[in-house]
């Protein structure tokens, strides 16, 4: 893994959680959910870790202060897009594919990212979301696939007709890229939505439009990719954590 970097997104409040803790610093099993993803990440054998904080970004540097992580600060929090861009200065003369997480999904693991990077690297992509099949796909974007099978689009929910609604097959927030071509795509995108937010999703569409391959790799298990973003969506895993043990 010596060719592939990991941008973990952590600066967001998590405002859903009704906390002043940064969402990610909430626990798990006993731990950060962040701490989760971290671990994840170092057992596929990556060590260029970069991790994007903002909310209260001392709490969390201060507990991963002896770790062999890099953090990179996001001081607006302007959505994913900017994010990931915030760590393009450490990325510029890094060759290779860029592994990005979502620090609120504690509970993907070391062998579903090893498989989305060797599936990413076989196919020659420029980019691979994860995706996962959702008995119900709720609020979460879609992927579209044309009749052979083949990745078309991320749709968001509120933007997609009934058919496509229908979907289960969903965007995790999970990705590989890779790294040169990933942040000429972040220099393109625009905050052109009702949030004023720069999506990462986008440049999906931006690397499709280049006619760039890009691929999506469907979880064997759901479960996993599974973010948090209520106080009861972490006691349900809580409790789930706890049954598995």
């Amino acid at each position: 893994m010596k060719n592939v970097a990991a941008i973990i997104l952590a600066a967001g409040k998590g405002v859903r959680m009704q906390s002043d803790l940064p969402k990610v610093f909430h626990r798990l099993a006993g731990k950060p959910l962040l701490q989760h993803v971290i671990e994840s990440v170092q057992k596929c054998g990556i060590d260029k870790i970069y991790v994007v904080v903002g909310h209260k970004k001392k709490l969390i540097t201060d507990h991963f202060k002896t770790w062999d992580v890099n953090f990179v600060v996001q001081d607006q929090q302007l959505g994913t897009g900017h994010a990931v861009k915030m760590a393009e200065d450490q990325l510029k003369d890094f060759e290779g594919t860029v592994l990005v997480l979502a620090g609120d999904v504690p509970l993907l693991s070391s062998t579903t990212l090893n498989k989305l990077i060797d599936f990413h690297l076989r196919n020659h992509a420029t980019a691979t979301d994860l995706t996962a099949n959702l008995p119900d796909a709720g609020s979460y974007g879609r992927i579209v696939r044309d009749a052979a099978g083949n990745f078309v689009k991320i749709v968001e929910k509120k933007d997609a007709s009934e058919e496509e609604l229908k979907i289960k097959e969903i965007n995790t927030g999970t990705f590989c890229f890779d790294c040169k071509l990933l942040f000429e795509a972040l220099g393109e995108l625009r905050a052109e939505n009702v949030q004023k937010e720069y999506y990462l999703t986008d440049t999906i569409e931006i690397l499709k439009a280049k006619e760039k391959p890009v691929f999506a790799y469907p979880a064997e298990d759901y479960t996993e990719t599974l973010g948090i973003n209520t106080k009861d969506e972490l006691a349900q895993m809580e409790a789930k954590c706890q049954m598995t043990n």
